[in-house]
């Protein structure tokens, strides 16, 4: 049964066979579980999503006062729309947590990076439009079985 991290409250949460994902809910705050946008993490929460989510997560690295990253933004909802719950989506600000960057080796913004199973399995730098990062996602991640 998939384990999935709730992007509100960040309980971890489990999928019976056969419930859709889509409409899942979290058993702690009841919020859904995928909303079709990006969960915005902290240091912790992404650490907690890396290690506990059964699903692919894409966390999109990113600071205000970049603008390739700002371009990207509806983008990258727009990939989220188009995936969840097939990946998680989430960003992650390197200004206010500058701490979990530097830990993943962030040098330029924006950057994707792609973990499963707990570690890294892509990455990718520079603004992307939203077809394209769906088809980056589905070329480096989704064809190797979730």
């Amino acid at each position: 049964m998939p384990q999935i991290v709730c992007p509100a409250c960040g309980a971890i949460n489990r999928i019976p066979p056969g419930k859709p994902a889509e409409t899942a809910r979290c058993g702690k705050c009841r919020e859904p579980l995928f909303q079709g946008r990006p969960a915005d993490l902290d240091g912790a929460g992404l650490a907690r999503h890396i290690t506990r989510d059964s699903i692919p997560l894409v966390v999109d690295f990113w600071a205000d006062w970049c603008g390739p990253c700002k371009m990207m933004a509806p983008e990258f909802v727009k990939a989220a729309q188009a995936l969840e719950p097939l990946v998680r989506f989430a960003k992650l600000d390197t200004e206010a947590a500058p701490e979990a960057a530097a830990a993943h080796g962030i040098r330029s913004i924006p950057t994707m990076m792609v973990f499963r199973n707990g570690r890294e399995v892509a990455r990718q730098s520079g603004a992307m439009p939203a077809g394209q990062i769906v088809q980056w996602l589905r070329d480096a991640v989704l064809a190797l079985g979730s």
